[in-house]
């Protein structure tokens, strides 16, 4: 299984260095950037469940970074926590929301509320990926039931449908093998 990545984004290395202190010991891969313009080639090439997202930076700040984000079909589906050093600005924090921000944090951050919610993200981002697998196994299941129900014989079986029906027959059963998990195997008793 994959583990859930975090993109931290942030103009200043000392509070990328101090978010990575934060979620040390969760379950995550963190990958940290120091500019909207890195972000948005790393979100090009990679998957992430959640992006921490500095509001005020220089050059494209964080609003229209996340403005970016959510135009694309491939991340806008990724949750963005704003993280700003300002005072608290309804304003701003307004902004955020409305790009689609899933929240507005204030520095200085609490890490457990930080780590609490990235934790859940991770969790989320989990379980959203193992559906998608399933949903791909089932997809290949009803596929080789479909490919098996149409090897039923016909009234009219010659010696070459015979044959096609071989075939078919190991089609079919190459395609349950890929999907089907392995079984596990039974340990002896003595």
């Amino acid at each position: 299984m994959t583990v859930a990545k975090v993109l931290a984004v942030d103009d200043r290395q000392e509070n990328l260095i101090a978010l990575e202190a934060i979620l040390q010991g969760l379950p995550v891969e963190i990958a940290s950037v120091t500019s909207g313009d890195e972000a948005l080639k790393r979100l090009l090439v990679e998957d992430y469940a959640v992006i921490l997202l500095d509001a005020q930076m220089p050059g494209m700040d964080g609003f229209e970074t996340a403005s970016h984000i959510k135009r694309r079909e491939r991340t806008r589906h990724i949750p963005i926590v704003f993280l700003t050093a300002a005072n608290y600005d309804p304003h701003l924090a307004f902004r955020g929301y409305q790009l689609g921000a899933v929240d507005y944090l204030t520095k200085p951050l609490d890490p457990w509320v930080l780590r609490s919610k990235v934790q859940v993200f991770a969790d989320l981002w989990k379980l959203n990926t193992e559906l998608a697998e399933r949903a791909a196994e089932c997809s290949a299941l009803r596929t080789a039931v479909a490919e098996s129900l149409a090897l039923l014989p016909d009234p009219e079986i010659t010696p070459t449908s015979l044959a096609e029906l071989a075939v078919r027959v190991t089609r079919a059963r190459a395609r349950l093998a890929a999907v089907r998990p392995p079984e596990p195997a039974n340990p002896r008793r003595t």
